[in-house]
């Protein structure tokens, strides 16, 4: 690319059209606008390139779903056209599959939902150093961490001004600066204050169609004094063009470019990143870096079909032991998942499209047509992850080793840690059986459960090694005795950890940490309890009662119809509830988890990061103007603490929390509530999808711990393990290669590094492992990973898989360093 001109003032004027998916249009409607839009721009850049370099046609697309479409639906020889014209700088296409509202969403789902840009780069050698986030007027905390370990280097953001409750939004405090995370990476940030003295509509500048009308914009930006005073730089980006215009085929940038350009002013046709270049190398140094998290606003209608949006939520985590599983089949069978590259990629582009943008549902689009696309792209989601987790699951049983004519089967744990805990094992019958651990040679606990209607035979299962499974027996006879895993009077459940009253509506009205002193953690406020959903009368029954757990079942019709099930397992300090609620609704409901703590200080996982629920000035991650703060995200955690201890709260399935009486201009951090979002339209009717899809059926799922001081690591290898349960399957050993009594396929020297995925790389296990790590310390950490078959080479690489640079392998191991909370990506070649 060439070196700008240094004109005093150097403006880049990026076209775009701005892409509401299955909003303005639906799919077919907007798979023939790119194919359209791109075929006329690469037209128009061929047309122009004689011309100088800054009136040169160019055009931007905001989403990779653009060339998903055109690479699906052109000539290999037309796609790469494009590539060519995405390579000389005339084309710029984010790493994001389109504009998403990303507040809630799972770091992971977050990533995969860029993997499609990732092959691409790798298939054609190209860079996407650009990703965005448009219109919603809220930002994660962590999101830039995920976008910059991804490659990206820069982001603009332009907002709608509408349907939004964030104040100041004229008033922002920078207008470009580089956007920080916990892990010190950062991204080059324009997100202007939406002066709305040129227009009062969205091609304002910090609006998401600045360049609407060039002239006006650029004149303005030229001329105006209080502009000057908030971006005194001479380099100025004036970004957008299509507004909600379904397609925009012109050249009126090419002409503005020309017409506007001064012996003073130089105007240029931009791809957005030539802007970006020119102020880091000339203003860079000069930026402050700034992290916040300004709450959540567009992202919270995904709560309008709280149950499908729960199930991408439980498929994203199931992702992580199906792809263990499919590691350690794959390294045996190469060819194992060649078959599922489709419906793969078309599985993590659905992880980006769910969190699209216009979950607002208020457009041309009807809002039945919307929901029914919702369903569909989660459907494809959980499809890919079930049926790859069944057939690894099934195919490893083939590969280990058996001996005898007994009953075996395998205890498989994803994690990167030794950890204990139940299996349930399909069973014909209850017939008298006891089961054995064939590496200790021990009874272990065990009993019959009925799950769904269905016999299971519930195990205890101890010390499942790192990413690796230990196989057990089943003997018939009665085997040795051990002792109930709790007690149950009436509606007091307790074991050597805890004492818990339950009310007849699943409420906690009572948790007495009999560890530390007797210390109770539940308190009434605001009339909720701790898993309060409200209401009254209802009926307490056990479920199952044995050597391994006791479930205690709880069916309340009020204020609707609900089934709780509270879970103590034998020497676990983890307190497991289950919520099932089995009618419609269309109201905001939310579960109440009250505290007894008086100076609560909370700190949960909210995007790609773990920040703590205050304001900056107080010591927290939230900033003090333009944020919204009455809903929180709430991923795998959420904890509640103070100077003598605290709880940890894990959620499988929601999405969002209220953190005591917060509002939408206040966060209140004195009161020691947790108000989990089961569902609802939050910000009224006319935003969303109304009752619940017609839905009838939610799934919430929790648990708590309780703990001294707050520690992170430990917060969330709490979430981790109750999130992902270690996973049975039986042993068969027709086509033997694993030992046949335990295996570890992965160990980390370091507790505080943990495991976020392990896979087979997207071009075939052949191209390597790829490993996911993710430092829960504030310190820097240097680890070593230890790999079974040993690691003859690796390369640290993007998150999308993206080589970087050689890692540093010793003695068949990893050897690596990552920043406080950083997550890092390598790829593993085996020996």
């Amino acid at each position: 690319m060439t070196q700008p001109c240094l004109a005093e003032k150097r403006i880049y004027l990026a076209p775009d059209d701005h892409t509401d998916y299955m909003w303005t249009a639906d799919e077919a409607g907007y798979r023939d606008v790119f194919l359209q839009t791109i075929d006329h721009y690469l037209d128009q850049m061929d047309a122009t390139e004689t011309l100088p370099a800054p009136y040169q046609a160019r055009w931007n697309a905001d989403g990779s779903l653009w060339l998903w479409e055109y690479q699906k639906n052109r000539s290999t020889a037309q796609f790469q056209r494009l590539i060519n014209r995405i390579k000389d700088g005339h084309f710029s296409v984010p790493l994001n599959v389109l504009v998403l509202s990303n507040g809630g969403t799972p770091a992971e789902a977050i990533l995969r939902g860029m993997y499609y840009a990732g092959s691409i780069q790798r298939s054609y050698q190209v860079d996407f150093p650009l990703a965005i986030a448009m219109e919603n007027q809220t930002l994660p905390y962590g999101l830039s961490s995920l976008w910059a370990g991804s490659g990206a280097r820069y982001s603009w953001k332009g907002v709608c001004g509408c349907a939004t409750h964030v104040p100041h939004l004229s008033n922002r405090e920078r207008e470009i600066y580089y956007l920080g995370g916990r892990d010190q990476s950062r991204v080059l940030m324009k997100w202007n204050s939406l002066l709305m003295d040129i227009t009062d509509d969205n091609t304002s500048i910090g609006a998401y169609a600045e360049g609407r009308d060039p002239a006006t914009t650029i004149n303005y930006i030229d001329s105006n004094p209080a502009f000057a005073a908030r971006y005194p730089f001479p380099v100025i980006g004036v970004f957008g063009k299509g507004e909600d215009d379904l397609m925009t085929l012109d050249d009126e940038f090419v002409i503005a470019a020309q017409q506007l350009s001064t012996p003073k002013r130089q105007v240029f046709v931009s791809n957005q990143v030539d802007f970006f270049r020119d102020f880091e190398l000339n203003h860079g140094e000069e930026l402050e870096t700034f992290a916040a998290s300004y709450g959540n606003e567009w992202e919270l209608y995904i709560a309008s079909m709280a149950e499908v949006s729960a199930r991408v939520k439980r498929a994203v985590e199931k992702l992580r032991t199906a792809e263990a599983l499919a590691t350690m089949v794959s390294l045996k069978q190469p060819e194992f998942m060649s078959q599922s590259a489709a419906t793969r990629d078309q599985a993590m582009l659905n992880l980006g499209l769910y969190f699209e943008h216009n979950w607002t549902a208020d457009g041309p689009v009807t809002r039945s047509e919307r929901a029914e696309w919702q369903r569909r792209i989660e459907g494809e989601v959980t499809s890919y992850v079930d049926t790859l987790h069944d057939a690894a699951r099934q195919q490893l049983g083939t590969m280990i080793a058996r001996s005898g004519d007994k009953r075996r089967f395998y205890v498989f744990n994803s994690l990167s840690w030794q950890r204990t805990s139940y299996v349930d094992v399909p069973m014909h019958r209850q017939r008298l059986v006891y089961v054995v651990d064939l590496t200790t040679g021990q009874t272990v606990p065990s009993q019959y459960v009925f799950i769904d209607g269905q016999v299971r035979l519930r195990v205890l299962a101890r010390d499942v090694p790192s990413v690796g499974y230990k196989v057990y027996e089943i003997r018939a006879g009665t085997g040795e005795w051990f002792a109930d895993a709790a007690s149950v009077n009436d509606n007091v459940i307790e074991n050597r950890f805890y004492r818990i009253v339950v009310s007849n509506t699943g409420a906690i009205t009572s948790l007495i940490d009999k560890t530390r002193g007797n210390r109770e953690f539940a308190r009434r406020i605001n009339n909720r309890w701790i898993n309060d959903l409200g209401g009254q009368g209802g009926s307490i029954a056990i479920e199952n009662a044995g050597p391994v757990s006791v479930t205690v079942r709880i069916i309340s019709a009020n204020p609707y119809w609900h089934t709780t099930r509270i879970t103590l397992t034998r020497d676990s300090d983890r307190i497991e509830i289950q919520n099932l609620i089995e009618e419609n609704f269309a109201e905001t409901l939310t579960w109440g988890y009250s505290f007894a703590i008086d100076q609560p200080d909370v700190w949960h996982e909210e995007v790609g990061a773990v920040i703590r629920a205050k304001l900056l000035p107080d010591g927290g991650h939230y900033s003090p103007r333009n944020a919204r703060y009455d809903w929180l995200t709430l991923n795998h955690f959420a904890d509640v603490s103070d100077s003598q201890g605290g709880i940890t709260l894990s959620n499988a399935d929601a999405y969002f929390m209220q953190l005591g009486n917060s509002s939408l201009t206040e966060l209140d951090t004195a009161t020691a509530q947790l108000n989990v979002l089961v569902g609802g339209q939050v910000d009224g009717e006319q935003f969303g999808i109304p009752n619940q899809g017609e839905d009838t059926q939610f799934l919430q799922r929790f648990a708590l711990q309780t703990h001294s001081a707050f520690n992170q690591t430990a917060a969330m290898k709490f979430a981790l393990e109750h999130q992902n349960p270690l996973v049975t399957g039986t042993v068969r050993g027709t086509a033997a290669v694993y030992d046949e009594k335990s295996a570890s396929l992965l160990t980390i020297s370091d507790p505080d590094v943990l495991l976020w995925a392990i896979k087979p790389a997207e071009e075939g296990i052949q191209q390597g492992v790829i490993a996911r790590v993710w430092n829960q310390a504030d310190s820097e950490k240097n680890y070593s990973l230890s790999f079974a078959p040993g690691i003859a080479t690796a390369k640290q690489t993007t998150h999308i898989e993206t080589d970087m640079a050689d890692a540093t392998v010793v003695d068949g191991h990893l050897d690596a360093a990552l920043a406080g909370n950083q997550m890092q990506t390598h790829r593993l070649m085996p020996r």
